[in-house]
């Protein structure tokens, strides 16, 4: 495994464990849950215009579209799930919201 790729799935490792409530004990299950979502997100469409469905709209509750917004704009789901509750349905919006977030990140 590349480190890349290890970093990625330990921090997702650790965004389970946290949005879990941060009980101890699953490590391994959060690991792999982990695992298998960073490898799910590395086949996904790497443009938002694939990524997002036709009609400009997305749905929050989708769970693939949280993690691609946020694999591909660099946010952390958290980040990104929040973008769209606020945000709603706008995807020009989201995907504005999300670099802005990345920006800030950089400074």
């Amino acid at each position: 495994m590349d480190d890349d790729r290890i970093e990625k799935i330990r921090q997702r490792a650790y965004e389970i464990w946290q949005r879990e409530g941060g009980i101890h004990g699953d490590h391994e299950r959060h690991w792999h849950q982990a695992e298998m979502e960073i490898d799910r997100e590395a086949a996904l469409p790497l443009t938002a215009d694939d990524a997002l469905p036709e009609t400009r709209e997305v749905d929050s509750s989708d769970v693939l579209t949280v993690e691609a917004l946020a694999i591909r704009t660099g946010i952390s789901t958290g980040e990104a799930q929040e973008l769209l509750d606020r945000l709603g349905n706008d995807r020009a919006a989201i995907e504005q919201a999300a670099r802005n977030i990345r920006a800030r990140k950089r400074q």
